[in-house]
């Protein structure tokens, strides 16, 4: 790996930080939320932060291929893609955006041979920001320098698990038998990978639908800071699916 390997979290750190300061005053703004052909909410604020991260990425990153969540939604994905890429989410965790919850983030993972090997995730609300940075998990808050983090062991009795706010209870007790976790968080968007690798919480069970770009990044931090993203059954967990339009199957990601 490349010196410059090895910045690439850390330039996309800059650039994630850059779209959430374009972004934030549109939270709690009250702007126009308009629905996709999937009926999943896109506003002012995902376009913006969309276009940022394509010209800096352009600028950079010349002719590597980007597949970007609003991008996508207007015009498709692609039906084939190749060894290296990257995967953007200007705004993940829009329904939390717009009923003024902090937890939504910014995006950026590196894919290369359907792994992630760089990202990094911002959440402008908090101004915390996770990246990849030399085959290690960084923290920094705004002005501050990257401070390494790690996933924690498995605390027994006190694991905590992310899930969804509209998770049912019963489905939280079907998923507490499954994997043993002791306390269940609400929370949404891709912040969750990145609790768990600052050793905040232990697992996030995701038995539904998400795409590439939603978790790309923050699998790329929680790999980093020693923890995992898997199939259900234990297997590694591939990027790079055009064939099924970029959608994923289940996962649960995990502390150490």
């Amino acid at each position: 790996m490349s010196d410059f390997d090895n910045e690439i979290g850390a330039l996309l750190a800059d650039i994630v930080e850059e779209a959430g300061r374009l972004v934030l005053p549109l939270w709690k703004s009250g702007l126009t939320v308009h629905s996709k052909a999937d009926d999943s909410p896109v506003t002012e604020a995902d376009r913006r932060g969309e276009l940022l991260i394509l010209a800096r990425l352009e600028t950079h990153f010349p002719g590597v291929h980007v597949i970007s969540e609003e991008d996508a939604s207007e015009f498709g994905t692609p039906e084939a893609i190749g060894h290296r890429f990257f995967l953007v989410d200007p705004v993940d965790g829009t329904k939390a955006f717009v009923r003024g919850d902090p937890n939504f983030t910014v995006n950026i993972a590196l894919i290369e041979g359907r792994r992630p090997v760089a990202g990094a995730v911002c959440a402008p609300a908090s101004g915390e920001t996770w990246y990849t940075q030399g085959g290690h998990a960084m923290k920094r808050g705004v002005g501050e320098a990257g401070k390494p983090i790690q996933a924690r062991a498995w605390p027994q009795g006190k694991a905590v698990a992310l899930v969804s706010h509209t998770m049912k209870e019963e489905t939280i007790q079907a998923l507490a038998d499954k994997y043993g976790f002791d306390h269940p968080q609400a929370m949404d968007s891709s912040i969750k990978f990145c609790r768990i690798a600052e050793g905040s919480a232990d697992v996030y069970p995701r038995h539904g639908p998400t795409m590439e770009w939603d978790i790309a990044a923050g699998h790329a931090v929680l790999e980093a800071a020693g923890g995992s993203v898997l199939t259900p059954e234990g297997e590694a967990f591939a990027y790079g699916k055009a064939d099924e339009k970029f959608r994923n199957g289940w996962f649960v990601a995990r502390g150490r």
